[in-house]
């Protein structure tokens, strides 16, 4: 049998995948009997597994950058929250203003009023000026004047358009409004007693037929009376807005009270709260990859577990909210002073599983007290912490930070292993090309050798006397 059959008779021989992807590389083992497909491929696995234990620490340096940038941005968010809490605006004075009836009398938000309650009474509230006219849609144009607005009312114009026009008017002084009955009523856009409706019309569109003055607010606060052209006053108590809605005349006189200058309470307890939300989902975050153990089977799994640099963090953010700030003296100092812990057991309860796991709380009763007796020392606590916290947060989460340089690292060292692996699959594919070739020669020479043994074989038998 020549070369050329033994090439022929392997095509319809079992396929040995290349690993290059291209199409089966066949061989036989027709000659020798040896199932040369199965012995390759076995030998391309052992020269194989380098490839796949970088491939392994590749895809396990890829998904450790992916929670490592995910805990970074986390940590970048409470590094603003923690900036917010120590913000001094947040510590900005403001007077609280309430009203006991706010039906009647509105209170808004005071600078420099004067500290306590007020008793204001309403006999009147302020309106406007109001005229009605009889509507009728001229056959020719006709130019009117209403208050201090120009406006045309064309030929065979319906009641609404005209209307429309005027109160579309930014720069009018009047508002209309359509009824039933064909007239139209003007009410000046001020009230007051100063407020009024003018009317002019020489085409007779428009026929007066009842008119009413506007009225001034009268009130009084703590018996001294006062008017107004608004109901909106705010010269009645120095550094409070009152904006009057009802009269008093029925229910008597509505107390407002002013609170002293103080810092709101609110704003600075929704900012610690912020602060804490996020503060607990980092801390649950890292330590939810800290305690994530590898797996054998799955190189992305449990990359971060045990990271020395996560828990030095952790401890350190911990540590942070129980240090006293530079100079402050005892039981003002830190921020648990100001209810931030990680919570108290009542009695002989346990402690709870977030507690255990180091999740913060705010006893909003312990921070109102303190904000109450002594704001400048929580201002300065609040101050002196989120100056410290942030560094710390900071020195990890910047672009420059510690986390910020591993993941640059690893990004390098990810594409160095990606190099590396492209050259080792090059050289697999070429030792598998040579271990077909090798072969596949063996093949065709034991084939030949068959050939020539049953050649012999034949010509011996027909030798005389065989």
């Amino acid at each position: 049998m020549s070369t050329s059959s033994v090439s022929s008779s392997s095509t319809s021989a079992a396929g040995l995948s290349s690993l290059s992807g291209s199409s089966s590389l066949q061989i036989t083992g027709l000659a020798s009997g040896l199932d040369t497909n199965k012995i390759i491929s076995e030998e391309m696995t052992i020269y194989q597994q380098p490839v796949t234990n970088l491939q392994n620490q590749q895809s396990g340096l890829t998904a450790m950058n992916k929670q490592l940038t995910s805990i970074q941005q986390e940590l970048s968010t409470l590094s603003s929250d923690a900036l917010a809490v120590g913000d001094p605006t947040l510590f900005k004075t403001q007077q609280s203003v309430t009203s006991s009836d706010t039906t009647r009398v509105q209170a808004s938000s005071a600078s420099g009023a004067g500290v306590g309650g007020y008793q204001v009474a309403v006999t009147q509230l302020a309106n406007s000026a109001q005229a009605t006219y009889g509507f009728t849609s001229p056959a020719a144009n006709d130019q009117v004047t209403v208050g201090t607005g120009s406006y045309t009312i064309t030929a065979g114009e319906s009641i609404q358009d005209f209307v429309d026009s005027i109160n579309s008017d930014q720069h009018g002084s009047v508002y209309a409004a359509a009824t039933n009955s064909n007239t139209v009523v003007f009410s000046s856009r001020a009230t007051g007693l100063s407020s009024s409706v003018g009317v002019t019309d020489p085409g007779n569109a428009l026929s007066l037929q009842s008119s009413k003055a506007g009225q001034d607010a009268l009130y009084s606060v703590d018996g001294v009376n006062g008017s107004s052209s608004s109901n909106t006053v705010s010269n009645a108590i120095g550094g409070v807005t009152l904006t009057l809605t009802g009269v008093t005349t029925t229910s008597g006189p509505v107390t407002v009270n002013v609170g002293a200058p103080a810092p709101n309470s609110s704003n600075i307890q929704g900012a610690i709260n912020a602060f804490i939300t996020q503060y607990n989902k980092v801390i649950s975050d890292i330590q939810t990859q800290l305690s994530q153990q590898p797996s054998s089977s799955d190189p992305t799994q449990g990359t971060l577990y045990g990271d020395p640099g996560l828990k030095n963090l952790l401890t350190s953010m911990r540590s942070m909210m129980y240090t006293a700030g530079a100079g402050l003296p005892a039981g003002a100092a830190t921020m648990d002073d100001l209810g931030v812990s990680t919570g108290a057991t009542t009695g002989s309860g346990a402690e709870s599983q977030t507690a255990l796991a180091g999740n913060l709380t705010l006893n909003a009763t312990t921070l109102t007290n303190m904000l109450q007796s002594n704001a400048g020392g929580v201002k300065s606590i609040l101050s002196s912490w989120s100056s410290s916290f942030v560094s710390l947060v900071d020195n990890a989460s910047d672009p420059a930070g510690t986390i910020a340089t591993r993941i640059a690292g690893d990004s390098s060292q990810i594409s160095n292993l990606g190099s590396r692996i492209s050259s080792m699959q090059s050289a697999l594919t070429d030792k598998q090309n040579f271990l077909v070739q090798e072969f596949a020669q063996l093949e065709a020479a034991l084939s030949s050798n068959q050939s020539q043994s049953s050649w012999l074989t034949s010509q011996l038998a027909s030798l005389p006397g065989a």
